[in-house]
């Protein structure tokens, strides 16, 4: 078990696991037929995610024009708050194809909220690739178009994701044993 900043992290799911699914996630991008893709990765918890994605992504093809979005629902606690967006997109989605990409879809709320967003600006489709998915935690009927891991019910860090700012670095998904 990897000890960072003194706290003993369990590992999930591995830097060389993400990987391989990160390929095959890209892949079945690829064979959607979409058009004029605009690529949104919604920040601060994706940002390795969408990156390693988008890469994979061009080596199957694609050159998708990529946005962020900064969409807050947790603050700095571990629980699902209001939705809100913090920084908006630059480009026009609409009559284009949209790829959110997020970390996680626990709530399901921040994807709910931005997805509808999306499609209030006229995008001709949102489709949605998270990196986990944490069905216990559903709270609404929102599914993901792409699913790079089933989480179980732990508050994960790593690879973008944190827990009040720490553990963002982590090229693996884990769980922090005891107090974060």
């Amino acid at each position: 078990m990897p000890v960072v900043r003194g706290k003993d992290i369990e590992v999930l799911f591995s830097a060389s696991a993400i990987a391989r699914r990160n390929l095959e996630l890209a892949k079945e991008i690829a064979e959607r037929e979409y058009d004029d893709l605009l690529v949104i990765s919604i920040l601060k918890g994706s940002f390795i995610f969408a990156a390693d994605l988008i890469r994979a992504m061009h080596d199957t093809g694609l050159s998708p024009e990529v946005e962020f979005i900064f969409i807050s629902s947790y603050g700095t606690g571990t629980t699902s708050g209001e939705v809100k967006v913090l920084r908006d997109i630059d480009n026009e989605v609409a009559g284009r194809d949209v790829l959110l990409i997020d970390d996680i879809l626990e709530s399901g709320k921040t994807l709910k909220f931005t997805r509808e967003l999306m499609m209030s600006r006229g995008a001709k489709s949102v489709s949605i690739a998270v990196l986990l998915d944490k069905h216990t935690k559903r709270q609404t009927d929102l599914t993901a178009d792409f699913v790079g891991f089933d989480c179980p019910d732990y508050f994960v860090v790593g690879y973008g994701m944190d827990v009040a700012h720490a553990f963002r670095e982590l090229p693996f998904v884990g769980v922090v044993k005891g107090d974060a």
